[in-house]
């Protein structure tokens, strides 16, 4: 018999490094760490929002108001009517969403007699969506004053649509349906003046009061003549609704 070759017994096991034991259940923690930090930021996130609402809106409100009273030519009093099944009424349905509704700010003056509406309007400019609010009387079918609301517009160049109070003051006794002209050339009520460097940015603004009307005169019109005085108390003296 021939011995048999030597073999080399076979290593021992090594024991098993403990960083490596309970992966499972490390991944678990880690992922529950992660979810609970994420629903902990959120609810952050929601109460900070819930408590500052208010606060928001009051801001927002007195804003419009300010805008309201600028292109009216400070009214007396001013309210809210919302556009409900084509009509225009103060009172919205039952738990209604107020922002759900087109509006417009019909404004007073001591004696109750209406001076006009302050009507918003908005259409894409060249950074952004242009949002303005204008007053118009649909008696003499004239543009009161116009303010731009919220704009993106380049500075020094787009923005020209609020600092340039000359252009701004055009819009005061325009006759719309509005139309641009070149820099020094508009001559009567219904043309405006373009701003060099900022023609797109003008053109929007002009655009947004004229399809507004489009949609509000015939509205507007019917309401003046049905409502020439304030209804009921008409809010508070330059209050809202």
């Amino acid at each position: 018999m021939t011995d048999s070759p030597h073999r080399p017994a076979a290593p021992p096991p090594e024991d098993p490094d403990p960083r490596e034991m309970g992966g499972g259940a490390r991944s678990l923690r880690f992922v529950a760490t992660l979810g609970g930090g994420g629903i902990l930021a959120g609810l952050l996130i929601v109460g900070v929002y819930h408590a500052t609402l208010p606060a928001i809106e009051a801001h927002r409100a007195a804003r419009l108001a300010a805008a309201v009273e600028e292109v009216l030519g400070a009214p007396d009093s001013f309210r809210t009517l919302y556009l409900v099944d084509g009509e225009l009424q103060a009172d919205l349905p039952a738990d209604a969403d107020p922002q759900a509704f087109e509006r417009v700010h019909p404004g007073y003056r001591e004696d109750g007699s209406l001076i006009g509406y302050a009507v918003e309007g908005a259409k894409p400019g060249f950074q952004d969506v242009i949002e303005v609010l204008f007053g118009y009387d649909p008696r003499t079918e004239q543009v009161l004053g116009m303010r731009v609301l919220r704009h993106m517009e380049t500075p020094g160049l787009g923005d020209k649509i609020i600092t340039d109070h000359d252009w701004v003051r055009q819009f005061e006794g325009a006759e719309p349906p509005l139309v641009d002209r070149k820099p020094g050339e508009a001559q009567e009520p219904h043309e405006i003046d373009m701003i060099t460097g900022a023609t797109i940015s003008a053109r929007t603004v002009m655009l947004a009061i004229n399809d507004a009307l489009e949609r509000w005169g015939p509205i507007l019109e019917s309401h003046a003549r049905r409502a020439p005085l304030r209804e009921g108390n008409g809010g508070p003296p330059g209050g809202g609704p």
